[in-house]
């Protein structure tokens, strides 16, 4: 059995500002990161907690399009997102719109960067843009931090698979 390092997700608030900033780096060259973050399949084996399962009703991946997707627990939906693309700039940049639909007043603004850091290696960095403090403690506070460590782990394994 081979072992990989374990990288990492750092999720930092600035105390100003109403914003959440996720980075973490994958041992997978951005090509292979950004298509794992676009492909509907692929972001379906790894969004999320670990015990959750990932369904999609709508992904239109373009400058323009929309998504929607729920998140299901032994069958059963536990929540359920949806946003618009604002920006898709391949293996560079997605800014997106994301809501969960239990709290459809809470829209977030997404940025995700993928930057090559040289050996076949990236970092992404995703910065949410929420309307105040408050709904960005909210967010905070919500478990989500279990959700995006989560899911960038069996995203390391969904990287270890691809061609």
């Amino acid at each position: 059995m081979t072992t990989r390092p374990v990288h990492e997700t750092a999720i930092e608030a600035d105390p100003q500002l109403p914003t959440i900033r996720i980075t973490r780096e994958f041992d997978a060259p951005v090509s292979k990161v950004f298509r794992a973050w676009i492909d509907p399949e692929l972001v379906g084996r790894w969004l999320g907690p670990k015990d959750l399962t990932t369904e999609f009703d709508t992904w239109e991946l373009r400058t323009g399009g929309h998504y929607r997707y729920r998140q299901l627990r032994d069958g059963e939906e536990v929540a359920a997102f949806y946003g618009s693309f604002h920006e898709v700039r391949p293996e560079s940049r997605l800014v997106q719109t994301f809501t969960y639909e239990g709290y459809p007043d809470g829209v977030a603004l997404d940025t995700a960067t993928f930057e090559d850091i040289g050996g076949g290696r990236t970092r992404v960095t995703v910065l949410s843009l929420v309307a105040s403090l408050m709904n960005r403690d909210m967010i905070l506070s919500s478990g989500m931090d279990r959700g995006v460590i989560e899911g960038y782990e069996q995203l390391d394994d969904v990287l270890s698979g691809l061609d």
